[in-house]
């Protein structure tokens, strides 16, 4: 997985849903893992893949979550500092075994929520970012219609100027500000603006080694 999503036509990106940071919740769950499994691959694919982007999912207020449980997983969050984080009341879905679980009540629910919430936008993932240059890729307009979306290799949004000749193309940009989902860059006043190149096809038995780039500008 390391190797994969070291190669340069993969962003370095993974979701990664870890649900609970509790073992019992998770053993309630009937998830085939523990914390120690999750943070290991975490940890090993930081390791290996420097500046990787995790993206998880909690659900808040599964059937016997107690206090202390959700304390565990707050940690976990504080801990890792996940750039992108995917928080969900439990909901129960009829015919479920969690459905005629004992439920927890909807304001505990609703308050563990608030408080994880909270504690996400207690940081900014991306400050150390500012000052950087990157290669982005231009996809899109943003939703405000005031910038051209790119992403960088961590597959993290990059808002740069509107320019028409960038869109579908790779732009060198400087990074001059962050906010909580989002960088802002500056294209390089020398940039070479070109189109993402396409990779010969892979040689039988190869998974994922590097090829050479066929440039089709």
């Amino acid at each position: 997985m390391a190797k994969i999503l070291n190669h340069p036509r993969v962003y370095a990106f993974l979701h990664i849903p870890v649900q609970s940071a509790s073992d019992s919740v998770l053993m309630d769950m009937k998830r085939e893992y523990c914390v120690a499994d999750f943070k290991r691959v975490v940890d090993f694919l930081k390791e290996k893949v420097p500046g990787i982007t995790i993206a998880t999912d909690i659900i808040c207020g599964f059937p016997g979550e107690t206090d202390q449980d959700f304390q565990e997983t707050v940690k976990l969050v504080e801990e890792y500092k996940f750039p992108s984080l995917f928080i969900n009341q439990f909901y129960p879905r009829p015919g479920t075994p969690a459905a005629k679980a004992k439920q927890v009540p909807a304001h505990v629910k609703k308050q563990r929520t608030k408080d994880l919430s909270r504690v996400f936008h207690s940081y900014n993932p991306y400050d150390h970012k500012i000052g950087e240059r990157q290669q982005v890729l231009v996809t899109e307009e943003s939703f405000d219609s005031k910038f051209y979306v790119a992403h960088n290799r961590f597959y993290e949004q990059v808002l740069v100027p509107k320019n028409p000749a960038f869109m579908g193309k790779m732009v060198e940009v400087d990074i001059y500000e962050s906010g909580k989902h989002f960088l802002k860059g500056q294209p390089v006043s020398e940039t070479r603006v070109y189109t993402p190149s396409i990779c010969k096809p892979l040689a039988k038995g190869e998974v994922s080694g590097l090829t050479t780039a066929l440039d089709y500008l």
